[in-house]
């Protein structure tokens, strides 16, 4: 399986300078990475929305080693908040947000992260807009629902990422289910261990199911994180199982990636919002794209080939 090992690849230095060296590799990161500062993502979140659809907005890093830097990216948010005011898309434009990226890995983490966290929250208030946290590996998640937990208690709408491989997540579902929060379900795209996660695709897979019904039948606001022909049909099928009528869930799918189907969804009615990255620290965010599915690998490897 290529996913563990180009999710290995992720934190090598040496790799790092080796594909950012890569003459195509900007072209072929551009695919998924449509910007690298903000001036570059405006239109980019115009243009999607002039399409019907909405979007997450992320700014890619997680690489946070001093607590001046995870004030960077909390500024770096801020700014964004700043730049989406003036389009008046509310919630049509929401942002995600990596724990990491505020500072939770450092020394006092949770504490850091959490108040880096809140004014980017609070911010995305004022203008009619959201925050989403997501779930990046195992050892990180009590802190990030801790996390979520509180910004909750003054801003409902926040939102959380649950990851279908890990054994916990059923149960984290059930949790949420019950809560009425916003909750985007995806596969998973860390390398975790078989401790902790399950390692073949027709196991994530059932799980994805299972899971994405706990959450249709549930009181939150399911969103359904994945480019799996088979799983959008199954999530249709679950929310018309559950009474839900469209605009009571959400698909999302990665900037670059079967677009076709994203125009599909949103002229069909549904919400389909696109998960758009953009930064100058893409590096762990492309390998994980990578990683993801093989097709991703098979475009990179070809461009890397005839256009070296």
């Amino acid at each position: 399986m290529l996913g563990p090992v180009i999710l290995a690849t992720s934190r090598s230095d040496r790799m790092r300078r080796l594909i950012s060296a890569a003459p195509v590799t900007k072209q072929v990161v551009d695919r998924f990475i449509p910007g690298e500062d903000v001036e570059d993502i405006v239109p980019v979140i115009r243009s999607l929305a002039e399409l019907g659809l909405e979007v997450t907005m992320d700014v890619v890093g997680e690489d946070i080693t001093s607590p001046a830097q995870a004030a960077a990216a909390r500024d770096a948010y801020l700014e964004l908040i700043d730049r989406l005011k003036p389009l008046e898309l509310g919630t049509r434009a929401e942002m995600s947000v990596k724990l990491s990226m505020f500072g939770q890995a450092l020394a006092g983490g949770h504490d850091l992260a959490l108040a880096n966290v809140r004014p980017v929250v609070e911010a995305a208030a004022e203008i009619g807009t959201t925050v989403t946290l997501d779930a990046e590996d195992h050892t990180t998640l009590d802190s990030m629902f801790a996390i979520h937990e509180e910004l909750r208690e003054d801003f409902p709408q926040t939102g959380c990422v649950i990851q279908a491989y890990l054994f916990r997540t059923e149960a984290d579902a059930r949790r949420l289910a019950a809560s009425g929060s916003r909750v985007r379900l995806v596969k998973g795209a860390y390398n975790e261990p078989a401790s902790v996660a399950y390692q073949g695709k027709q196991e994530i897979d059932r799980a994805y199911v299972r899971t994405l019904r706990t959450l249709m039948r549930g009181k939150g606001y399911p969103m359904i994180g994945s480019h799996d022909p088979r799983l959008i049909a199954i999530g249709q099928e679950l929310a018309h199982q559950a009474g839900r009528k469209p605009g009571e869930y959400e698909f999302q799918m990665l900037y670059g990636i079967r677009t076709e189907e994203h125009l599909r969804l949103a002229a069909e009615g549904h919400r389909m919002r696109v998960y758009t990255a953009y930064g100058t620290d893409w590096y762990g965010y492309f390998m994980r794209r990578l990683a993801e599915k093989p097709a991703n690998v098979r475009f990179f490897a070809r461009s890397m080939l005839t256009k070296g």
